[in-house]
């Protein structure tokens, strides 16, 4: 028998000995493990690396901000492109508000939101969103205004909104709703007469037969019959001939960050819309078409303070148009058609510290003094762009300059129409009343008790 090498034999036992080393207890299980730990451990580095680069603030993605207002914790995740919710250990304090408005979010999944039970405002709207799962909302007791406009939602589960007994904003309009047998839950819950802000103006988009009537009006019982709503449901619904207008909250986009405010540019409106919150503290609605403001229309607005009103071609404001505005601090005219501003209809801005006025092809004549004298009576107000464009002799002159010199150099005609008070005296002394006054005198007193005066005037009612 040929005698095996010692040299041979010691390298078939260090060969052998890594696997038999993988497989002793307690050892780990071998390369596959090993690597494991390793992709484990270089995603934790990674993590480290994305969170030092955040600062201390605890914000993993840097350009979400936090601020606090009045007490409250804003999270403003607007705009990022996120894909799903946050977890909630990535922020160093826990949230009373959460802005995800124009991300990326397709489906909102069980437990989305753990860990912000402080949330009394969630603003998702201008998503993408097209699912939510029953128990996404799990935890948001506190919750009391929910924004899910402007997404792609079908169909949405009443059991969705039992997590959050204290909602009293819900907001569903502009959303494809499939108006179908499992939506029937959700619809007969916002036609509960004390649910008269969940899913204001939200409408069906199919089937054809219930197209864009609202949920809030629509009959539930149709909706899982036998052949579902392709039924004749103009028997059964109440007919509705005139189409109401749509309010501030459906035509325009609203925010809660970093105060309550609406955006309403460029929507094509001809007019203000109606039923504007009466918490809304701003509203844009520059670059529309509203040429004319009529009274009362921001009736109710009590709390706004920034209004802008520019590049709508306006050409006339009514006494009462801004009547109510009373916190009103700025306001913004600039840009349109206006001559002069009527009298009265600054009357009700106590409180307004800037005007903008430019843009405007301002009249100097006499309809544009109101402005001015208000404005003097008002130094605290800063205001701009008020500028004569016509007459041709005044163009480019300040109003105020304008004004100024019209005083001084009173017309003649005004002049001669006044009455000379050496005439008028004349008059006085020359009428049978004034006359027997002093033939009375003359006759009750001796001529040595006799006032210095020549006449004595008696005042008769």
């Amino acid at each position: 028998m040929r005698v095996i090498s010692p040299i041979l034999l010691a390298f078939v036992a260090l060969s052998l000995l890594p696997s038999i080393e993988s497989k002793r207890p307690g050892k780990g299980r071998g390369f596959k493990s090993g690597r494991q730990k390793l992709t484990r451990e270089r995603s934790r580095m990674k993590a480290l690396r994305r969170q030092s680069r955040s600062g201390l603030s605890g914000v993993v993605i840097p350009n979400c901000s936090e601020m606090t207002q009045s007490g409250e914790v804003y999270l403003d995740c607007q705009d990022q492109s996120l894909t799903s919710i946050p977890s909630s250990s990535t922020w160093s304090r826990v949230p009373n508000h959460l802005l995800l408005a124009r991300n990326q979010i397709k489906a909102l999944r069980s437990g989305s939101f753990l860990g912000y039970e402080r949330l009394s405002s969630l603003d998702l709207q201008q998503n993408q969103i097209s699912q939510v799962e029953e128990d996404a909302f799990q935890g948001l007791t506190h919750l009391t205004t929910l924004l899910l406009q402007h997404n792609q939602l079908r169909t949405l589960s009443e059991e969705a909104l039992i997590p959050m007994p204290n909602l009293h904003y819900l907001r569903l309009y502009d959303n494809p709703w499939k108006c179908l047998c499992p939506m029937e839950s959700l619809i007969r819950t916002l036609q509960v007469p004390s649910n008269r802000n969940l899913g204001n103006h939200a409408k069906c988009a199919e089937p054809v037969s219930l197209k864009d009537r609202k949920l809030k009006q629509i009959d539930p019982d149709l909706l899982c019959e036998e052949f579902g709503p392709n039924v004749n449901v103009t028997q059964t619904l109440e007919p509705n001939p005139i189409r109401g207008k749509l309010d501030a909250t459906a035509l325009c986009h609203t925010y809660l960050f970093p105060v309550t405010w609406m955006d309403c540019r460029s929507r094509g409106l001809t007019e203000v819309p109606p039923g504007i919150p009466d918490n809304v503290v701003r509203v844009d609605l520059s670059l529309n078409k509203i040429h004319h403001l009529k009274p009362r229309d921001f009736h109710g607005a009590k709390s706004l303070r920034i209004l802008n009103l520019s590049s709508n071609d306006m050409q006339r404001i009514d006494t009462g148009s801004l009547s109510g505005l009373l916190h009103l601090q700025e306001l913004d005219l600039s840009s349109n058609r206006l001559h002069f501003v009527q009298y009265g209809v600054l009357e009700d801005l106590y409180f307004l510290s800037k005007l903008k006025l430019g843009g405007n092809p301002w009249m100097c004549d006499y309809n544009i003094h109101y402005m001015v004298y208000w404005l003097r009576l008002h130094p605290g107000v800063k205001h701009s762009g008020l500028l004569c464009q016509s007459p041709l002799e005044y163009i480019g002159e300040r109003v105020e300059d304008y004004v100024r010199s019209y005083n001084r150099d009173c017309p003649k005609d005004r002049q001669l129409s006044r009455p000379d008070q050496n005439q008028r005296d004349a008059e006085i002394w020359d009428s049978p009343m004034e006359l027997q006054g002093e033939i009375e005198e003359e006759e009750l007193e001796p001529s040595h008790l006799r006032a210095p005066q020549k006449y004595q005037i008696f005042r008769l009612a």
